[in-house]
């Protein structure tokens, strides 16, 4: 058998991948629920305008379990950006392409707070508990 070598091929890299928390939960769970239906309907829209826009080749949107950020979703994080948009509806989507992803722009109407990230929508602030490297909890 002659062996021959394959050339190496370097794919492009994405320039976003765009996270969409398709989470679920029993209806009246306290901490909400990204994707009630469980149609992951908020990913596939992010998908088609992807998609629509020709960008297929350098922008990812993929589903993703919890991102723990429940009480502020539906959530949705663009890598490497690190950007963490929370209470996106479908009428946000286009918006979030053509601004952020596109125009580099981060949506402030959309943006969860640094401060937020983490703390159970502000709960563990509101509790007098700040988050600690490791997931454990301190008191302040």
């Amino acid at each position: 058998m002659r062996r021959y070598r394959i050339p190496k091929i370097r794919m492009p890299r994405f320039t976003h991948h765009i996270f969409v928390c398709c989470n679920q939960r029993e209806p009246g769970h306290s901490r909400g629920c990204c994707d009630q239906e469980g149609s992951e309907s908020l990913r596939n829209l992010f998908k088609a305008e992807v998609a629509r826009r020709g960008l297929k080749s350098c922008v990812r949107a993929n589903k993703s379990g919890c991102l723990d950020q429940c009480e502020l979703g539906p959530t949705v994080v663009i890598y490497p950006q690190e950007i963490w948009y929370g209470g996106v509806q479908a009428k946000d989507v286009s918006r979030i392409i053509e601004e952020t992803v596109i125009g580099g722009r981060i949506l402030e109407d959309l943006r969860i707070d640094d401060s937020l990230l983490n703390t159970k929508g502000g709960r563990l602030l509101r509790d007098g508990q700040l988050p600690k490297a490791g997931g454990e909890r301190r008191t302040s």
